[in-house]
């Protein structure tokens, strides 16, 4: 009978071990890709994103050829003046924090626990992370990834690279992605040429860019734009 209870009691230790030896291989595995994926993209500039493929998945569906108007520039070439738009409009700590802005994470909490119109209070850093390495949506699950890989970007990357990956990979527009395939279709002319209303009148539209767009700006559009403008006034060149 002790016998018995032996053998159990080692098959059970047995596959506890199996067990743990499998999830940790998973882990450190894990951690290799995405370490590595991480900074192959600090010097490779990423393709494309889940984001664009869903896209043009939606425009089949609705029976639309597909779009993906994008154009790589570099950080020194962009507009100084869509560098402090984006900034001013999104994320005015961004050279200052590691990553996560802890006030407006808290300031977003209390609206949504209120009930009102749901916000993310999302830093550039956390946008380039969700844009760049996952999957359009919203989940628990989906922001444990985006603190993860916002940390990584954060300590591998520089300031300058956020942001240069950021200005180029968002969606500015229906089938429209980065700044400079933004500033080609509103204004006919390379974002590296754009003025302060111009920059800042595309960074008023990027929390709903399918919604909104700088051909056909409402009051409300136009009002986000003059804050933008007032920001970057304060906000002053930035200092990398």
């Amino acid at each position: 009978m002790a016998t018995r209870k032996q053998t159990k009691s080692k098959a059970k230790s047995t596959t506890f071990k199996r067990i743990t030896s499998i999830i940790t291989r998973i882990f450190i595995w894990f951690l290799l890709v995405t370490v590595l994926w991480v900074l192959v993209y600090r010097f490779v500039n990423p393709p494309i994103t889940l984001l664009m493929i869903q896209r043009n998945m939606e425009r089949n569906a609705a029976g639309k050829t597909a779009r993906m108007e994008k154009k790589w520039v570099d950080f020194e070439d962009m507009s100084d003046n869509m560098k402090r738009a984006a900034v001013s409009a999104e994320d005015q700590l961004f050279l200052k924090h590691v990553g996560f802005d802890l006030k407006a994470i808290e300031k977003a909490f209390k609206a949504n626990q209120k009930g009102k119109k749901i916000k993310g209070g999302s830093t550039i850093s956390q946008q380039t992370a969700k844009n760049v390495f996952l999957w359009p949506g919203r989940s628990w699950v989906r922001k444990g990834f985006e603190a993860y890989f916002t940390l990584l970007i954060e300590i591998l990357w520089s300031k300058e690279r956020i942001l240069e990956v950021y200005l180029n990979v968002i969606e500015m527009g229906d089938g429209i992605y980065g700044a400079e395939a933004a500033a080609q279709q509103y204004y006919n002319k390379s974002c590296t040429r754009l003025t302060r209303a111009q920059a800042a009148l595309i960074a008023a539209c990027f929390p709903n860019p399918i919604r909104w767009t700088p051909k056909k700006a409402t009051q409300y559009i136009r009002h986000r734009q003059y804050l933008i403008m007032r920001n970057m006034r304060r906000l002053g060149p930035l200092d990398f």
